[in-house]
């Protein structure tokens, strides 16, 4: 594809992308065109469009059994899911959450005046570290969720332990995390509930959409009836709720998705594979590694930059390879901490989590997904073994 020796091959340098087209993180999954427009067509041959209808259930069915849990509430996007399981488990005062996550999961307490407390990470999983956890328990404190970030999953034992002995509820955002699973068990019974994101960037898409699952009955009854406005019945409002349902369109796109699943799924652990092999021995530079012992969807190929070993940043390398038009992402910078409107409140001034820093300025994640193949993963290694090569270089004209 391109001259090793010749640098000014590189874009920011001045010559053309690599690639034609801009490679993603998160291009949709799309299954089979032809079922999905079959269920639209059944969609509006039923004149059923929303309000708990036959796709909807069948499509939260599907994950119940997939997840081998006893219920799954379809709720219109995840944000909205972790809102209502909030507020349903009834939490209050200060939850204890990583910062080192999407902002979408401390937004979702702070928009009911819950406080996030942001704790630190675990260097070697990237998830809550529990020691850190039991510390920051106060007397306000009502529950922790934990992340299970890029599908592999939270400490659970130790964090249902520290749960239970502080009689704190326990949630886990599983945003990440659909088909994945947790010392041979599925993520989805965890705790006292945990929230499934289906957002077009997700392995498992409905365009828009979430789930909430449980084991708890009770609970789950309750989130059925917050999901719609709080109804019970046809006129009967038992609880404060919300317009937080699904709707049979997104239900048909995750059905016809769920049809593929495994091409998904194989797809990116090849991908995984690839990326592993090739930047193998790479200085500097690992693919954070998955369990493969357990089930997993494999959806993000996240590497680690050491700037003292490569000789180039996290960022440097993120822009050249943005000039490139691959768009990798930084995963998840600077911390939610370092953000608005956390950044600029007293509750949090002079916060350091020195783990979750580390972590923001080392991680970037790559394309991966049905628009990648061994072509494009051999290219694209070959920009990232070029940059290091010149690193010196391009550090100076950056």
């Amino acid at each position: 594809m391109r001259d090793k020796e010749k640098v000014s091959d590189l874009a920011i340098l001045g010559g053309p992308p690599a690639f034609h087209e801009k490679l993603h993180v998160g291009r949709p999954n799309i299954g089979d065109r032809e079922k999905l427009f079959e269920r639209f067509r059944g969609v509006l041959d039923r004149n059923w469009l929303t309000n708990n209808g036959p796709l909807v259930q069948e499509f939260e069915k599907k994950i119940q059994e997939l997840h081998a849990v006893k219920h799954c509430i379809a709720i219109c996007n995840g944000t909205v899911a972790l809102e209502i399981v909030t507020r349903a488990v009834g939490l209050s005062g200060e939850v204890i959450i990583p910062s080192f996550t999407f902002i979408a999961t401390a937004h979702a307490l702070q928009w009911q005046e819950i406080t996030p407390v942001f704790c630190d990470i675990n260097p070697q999983t990237y998830n809550l570290d529990p020691e850190q956890v039991e510390k920051l328990i106060t007397p306000r404190t009502t529950g922790i969720m934990g992340v299970h970030l890029w599908g592999r999953a939270c400490d659970v034992s130790a964090l249902t332990a520290i749960a239970r002995k502080h009689n704190l509820k326990l949630l886990f955002d599983a945003s990440h995390a659909f088909g994945c699973s947790s010392q041979g068990e599925m993520i989805g019974g965890f705790g006292n509930a945990e929230v499934l994101s289906f957002h077009a960037t997700k392995v498992l898409n409905t365009f828009e959409g979430g789930a909430i699952l449980t084991n708890d009955d009770e609970l789950a009854k309750r989130i059925r009836y917050m999901r719609n406005f709080g109804f019970q019945d046809y006129d009967t409002v038992v609880y404060l709720g919300i317009n937080g349902k699904m709707n049979e369109i997104c239900a048909a796109m995750g059905l016809t998705g769920m049809e593929s699943f495994e091409k998904f799924q194989a797809t990116n652990y090849r991908n995984y594979q690839a990326y592993s092999r090739a930047l193998e021995g790479v200085p500097g530079i690992k693919v954070v590694p998955y369990n493969e012992k357990e089930k997993c969807n494999y959806q993000y190929l996240v590497l680690t930059v050491d700037e003292k070993v490569a000789g180039i940043s996290r960022d440097v390398l993120s822009r050249i390879l943005h000039a490139e038009n691959v768009l990798a992402r930084r995963y998840f910078f600077p911390g939610c901490h370092r953000m608005q409107p956390y950044a600029s409140m007293p509750f949090y001034k002079g916060l350091r989590l020195p783990e979750t820093e580390k972590a923001s300025s080392q991680l970037l994640a790559l394309p991966t997904g049905l628009a990648v193949g061994e072509s494009e993963i051999h290219s694209l290694v070959k920009i990232i073994k070029l940059s290091l090569a010149h690193a010196h270089e391009l550090k100076s004209k950056l």
